[in-house]
């Protein structure tokens, strides 16, 4: 017996996420080109790379920036781009 597959149609918006924050189970660092790296000596902890973080990969403890999710974060660089001391580094990820 061959299993119908299903139409567009019949997949609900947004695909299998089909509540608020069951996304957090695909792990989708994977997709990674760059990764984050945090200079601890520049970092002032403005925690704007956490506001403007789309994957919630920013790790905060007692309001400072302590690392990434490595899992989720995607790399895009966000992070690096809106820090205003330039302490994140997108540096190539190695296999």
């Amino acid at each position: 017996m061959i299993e119908k597959k299903k139409s567009w149609k019949e997949i609900p918006i947004g695909g299998m996420i089909t509540e608020a924050g069951n996304a957090s189970k695909y792990m989708t660092g994977g997709w990674r080109i760059f990764r984050p790296e945090k200079n601890k000596i520049k970092c002032i902890n403005c925690l704007f790379c956490w506001i403007y973080c789309p994957d919630s990969s920013i790790i905060v403890k007692d309001e400072k920036m302590v690392g990434f999710d490595y899992e989720h974060c995607k790399g895009c660089g966000i992070c690096a781009k809106v820090c205003p001391v330039k302490c994140i580094d997108m540096k190539r990820e190695e296999k």
